[in-house]
């Protein structure tokens, strides 16, 4: 499978790219934007997932990550967080579900189920592009909100395709949560056993782990901290099930991606040492 370069742009030496392919996991077109910098060998790829209302722009855009990246071997790629061009029941309704919500799992409800399948387009489709066309040696996987959500989750669950995981502001126990109990409905159906698939401290709690360190950025302003992420029922996952664990508490720091560009020098260099 290849991908359509729609755009490019020279930045600090190398490029900043947007992309376009056709899915056979979501049946749309998908779109991801990426940094490669300027070097003859790519030694590793981070992922990076965007959160709720998000496109494949957002963080490549706001966060500066290409300045951290310049001088390296290792390029980031952030697809979309949704599939796009559908009109499903409810898709466009709100902003917590459906378009720009994907939530990297995937559906099993009516309509969603052939389409919504972020989870198998993350692992099954576009990593096995990205190392056809770059030839990496490792993959990393981060993301924030949503996408911290989808990092967490994908990470734990496939363990030796990731070097290593990070997350800005996760949402950690959407079983647990008002976004994560209508997305989880939504796609899922009213089964909740189902959901623990998609969560991350019920992953540990079951037992999957990463060998590396888990490093987590969470902003003390940061206005979903107590009501939807829910950083410390995580760390307590972590603790009673032995997976190691890193949250940096950062006080003063909202939601946003001043807050993301503040600190994502300190993840590219945790993904990629």
């Amino acid at each position: 499978m290849s991908f359509e370069k729609v755009k490019s742009h020279k930045s600090f030496e190398g490029e900043t790219a947007f992309c376009l392919h056709s899915s056979s996991v979501t049946k749309t077109d998908m779109k991801f934007s990426y940094f490669k910098p300027k070097t003859d060998k790519i030694e590793n790829i981070i992922i990076w997932l965007s959160g709720l209302t998000c496109t494949e722009e957002n963080f490549i855009t706001k966060a500066g990550a290409q300045l951290h990246l310049a001088n390296t071997n290792t390029m980031i790629v952030c697809p979309d967080t949704s599939p796009r061009g559908l009109d499903l029941p409810g898709e466009h309704d709100s902003y917590d579900f459906g378009s720009g919500a994907g939530f990297y799992l995937n559906a099993t409800t009516e309509g969603y189920k052939d389409h919504y399948n972020m989870y198998d387009y993350i692992v099954t489709e576009l990593i096995p592009m990205l190392k056809d066309e770059f030839k990496p040696e490792n993959f990393s996987i981060t993301g924030h909100s949503m996408g911290g959500h989808g990092a967490l989750v994908i990470g734990l669950r496939n363990p030796d395709l990731f070097k290593a995981i990070s997350a800005f502001s996760p949402i950690v126990n959407p079983t647990a949560v008002a976004w994560g109990e209508k997305a989880l409905t939504g796609y899922l159906g009213d089964d909740r056993e189902a959901w623990k698939a998609y969560d991350a401290c019920e992953l540990v709690k079951s037992g999957k782990r990463h060998v590396k360190k888990i490093l987590i950025e969470q902003g003390l302003a940061d206005e979903f901290f107590e009501g939807q992420l829910k950083t410390k029922n995580f760390e307590d996952a972590c603790t009673d099930n032995n997976q190691d664990l890193q949250v940096n508490y950062r006080e003063g720091y909202d939601h946003s991606y001043y807050f993301i560009a503040s600190f994502i020098g300190d993840h590219i260099k945790h993904l990629i040492s």
